[in-house]
């Protein structure tokens, strides 16, 4: 049960004494880190730049001591990163919120190490969470995950050491300072001690989020939660029609879906305040290749699919591009797919077709991607883009917040929009190399937190050679190897990330986040890959081998610039 009443929360004032930004850190070059000195500071910054967007501005995030700023190019981050030291910062006054109380039953995997941690009994663990209200922050690392400050700091908790690959959608955690539920299953390094049934976030209520920041919550114990049925966060469903031969649009029916085919495009930006990440197609560059071969606009969706596998069929003639990893790509016509035992009229209805170049895929025609010779990732366009709802502006599935369609199953049909942008399509292209069974090389700006390592561990990174395990997905690439040791104990307060962060846990191995990354982490993040090698590292196999190359071109915003 959740309930709401009257409350306080925080907005902006003016203050008597004006306060300025601590310091800025680079995060990679597309974004910039604002230090301040506490949360009431945090709050007046995100609420300065909400109302007041700076040039090339693109995405706010705000976290316990930092806001990060996303900008639109390198040039404009550096600009941003000037101007936030030369701001004012206002002060806070308070307007009306609610209380929201969750109902818990209280047998988290980690209740009894928190208990430990603590020097709590369970019981008392149970009675210092429940006993204290609990303030939202700010949002962040995932739609509707809330980062809550009690009262007092008796279940302040350190991270684990190592975090878990998927947390039940539901638990309700603890980790340093703060207090969360997880709104979905997702990946996590924070301390569970129970479990609730509330839904987080949906979109099919006004307000997405059932906790917002300035919000107060109180937990309640109980016995047993009526465990509410876990919300796709989408606009659309699944629609396999009964009598697959009866349809009167065209587009494509998917007979498999390989490993995993998802709808993507350029991706939904703006939203980190929502806890959304921007999501969108890993290699940018092949879902733009693809969509200009068939004449679409840039940012039209199309099919991401790993590893090779799908195979679809056109209903109504097609015009169809497919770029990424090269591989075979064979079509069969009705006849040749029909028969289990193909004369040689059948055979030559068999064929294949280039890729990086548009061809038609006739009404009843099967097109076929085979296993990769090189890279992971191949993007089908289909000329006009899927046409599927857009949810927060972007038609991407995101796989960390769920987020846009689902992955792709057996019977699905997809049909063809109108997102084209010529009359034409387009030339064969030539696509770029992509990695095979040697050493994929990729670029890193150091920090905003390279200074929680020594150069020892600075020369770890980049000497040598880090696997890619099978652990990995959009979220983020899991590297193995030797591990790196930090120079610095304690916790590092939640605050902004990014896609091409290289994030550390404790155990010292390295996490690059992608496309489907939490918008906040509480790891130090040692680098941050170029912007213009992301599309290089979505191509990495699982199993691949990557180098990372320290390219220390960042810009120092230690000192406030002259006026």
């Amino acid at each position: 049960m959740q309930t709401t009443t009257p409350t306080q929360s925080s907005t902006p004032t003016q203050s008597s004494t004006a306060k300025r930004v601590r310091s800025v850190r680079p995060v990679g070059t597309r974004a910039v880190l604002a230090e301040l000195d506490g949360l009431q500071d945090v709050l007046a910054l995100q609420d300065m730049l909400y109302k007041s967007p700076l040039p090339g501005q693109v995405d706010v995030l705000a976290a316990a001591e930092t806001v990060m700023v996303v900008g639109e190019s390198a040039a404009a981050t550096r600009a941003i990163g000037a101007r936030l030291l030369e701001l004012e910062l206002i002060a806070t006054k308070s307007t009306d919120s609610g209380l929201v109380v969750i109902d818990t039953v209280y047998d988290g995997d980690d209740l009894a190490d928190v208990a430990g941690l603590t020097g709590l009994s369970v019981e008392g663990v149970i009675a210092a969470h429940t006993g204290q209200i609990w303030t939202v922050a700010f949002a962040g690392f995932a739609p509707g995950f809330g980062y809550m400050v009690g009262e007092n700091d008796v279940l302040t908790v350190p991270r684990r050491s190592s975090p878990r690959t998927a947390v039940p959608a539901g638990s309700v955690a603890l980790g340093g300072q703060y207090s969360a539920v997880y709104p979905r299953r997702s990946p996590g390094g924070w301390q569970l001690i129970g479990r609730t049934g509330a839904r987080m976030w949906d979109l099919d209520r006004s307000q997405p989020a059932l906790v917002r920041p300035g919000d107060r919550v109180q937990y309640r114990a109980v016995r047993e939660v009526v465990t509410a049925r876990e919300v796709v966060t989408t606009s659309v469903e699944h629609q396999v029609e009964p009598d697959a031969d009866h349809h009167t649009d065209f587009g494509l029916r998917i007979l498999n879906p390989g490993a995993q085919s998802l709808i993507e495009d350029l991706g939904r930006r703006g939203y980190g305040a929502l806890g959304v990440s921007a999501a969108g197609a890993l290699d940018r560059a092949s879902l733009r290749r693809a969509n200009r071969l068939v004449g679409n606009n840039s940012s039209a969706a199309a099919i991401e699919t790993v590893n090779g596998g799908l195979t679809v069929e056109a209903f109504g003639d097609q015009v169809i591009a497919v770029t990424g990893a090269p591989t075979t790509l064979t079509v069969q016509s009705p006849s040749s797919a029909d028969s289990e035992e193909p004369d040689g009229d059948a055979q030559d209805a068999v064929r294949t077709v280039p890729m990086a170049a548009p061809f038609a895929l006739l009404d009843g025609e099967v097109l076929a991607l085979g296993p990769p010779e090189a890279g992971f990732r191949n993007y089908v366009a289909i000329r006009g883009g899927i046409a599927v709802p857009a949810v927060l502006g972007s038609r991407s599935a995101d796989t960390m917040s769920g987020i846009g369609p689902a992955p792709l199953v057996v019977g699905q049909e997809l049909l063809a929009g109108d997102a084209t942008a010529s009359t034409a399509v387009g030339s064969p292209e030539l696509q770029p190399e992509f990695p095979g069974t040697g050493v994929t090389v990729l670029d890193v700006v150091p920090g905003p937190r390279a200074d929680w390592f020594d150069q020892s561990a600075i020369e770890s990174l980049t000497s040598q050679e880090w696997v890619v395990t099978p652990q990995s997905n959009r979220v983020g690439m899991r590297l193995d190897g030797t591990p790196l040791q930090r120079a610095r104990e304690g916790e590092l307060p939640s605050e902004g990330t990014m896609a091409g962060a290289l994030q550390i846990p404790p155990a010292g191995l390295p996490v690059l986040f992608l496309a489907d990354h939490p918008i906040t982490g509480g790891y130090p993040v040692i680098g941050v890959v170029r912007d213009e090698h992301l599309d290089l590292a979505g191509q990495v196999p699982i199993g691949g081998r990557i180098r990372f190359r320290m390219v220390p071109d960042s810009p120092d915003f230690t000192k406030t610039p002259e006026k």
